[in-house]
């Protein structure tokens, strides 16, 4: 327990750092509501009223991507790292991983994520 103290002690500064901060911006900050600071924006111009309607489902296969190839890259370099210590074993789950991480992308493949828009 006493070889992860630094470890805990470092958790402990950034929470008291993040609560210190939130709490200090809380209290100290300027607060003046006004009717124009309390409408909607989007990146700083007005709201065109966007938010009813519903995003494209190439919206949603795209963030599948994102998170299935983040997901890829943060498993596969650790593995790849410890590799040669894994043996057989490791080599066929990562096999089987990578099969799944395939399977996910005929998925998108085939319900037109990959295609740019015309």
């Amino acid at each position: 327990m006493l070889t992860y103290l630094p470890l805990l002690l470092l958790f402990a500064a950034a929470a008291l750092v993040t609560v210190g901060a939130f709490v200090a911006a809380s209290y100290l900050g300027p607060k003046a509501p006004n009717p124009d600071k309390e409408r909607p924006f989007e990146c700083g111009n007005p709201s065109d009223g966007a938010r009813l309607l519903r995003p494209s489902v190439k919206f949603y296969l795209t963030a599948l991507l994102f998170v299935v190839f983040d997901i890829e890259v943060v498993m596969i370099y650790p593995w790849a790292v410890q590799l040669r210590s894994l043996g057989w074993t490791g080599l066929a789950t990562m096999a089987s991983f990578v099969g799944l991480l395939a399977v996910a992308l005929i998925y998108v493949w085939r319900k037109g994520a990959l295609e740019w828009e015309k």
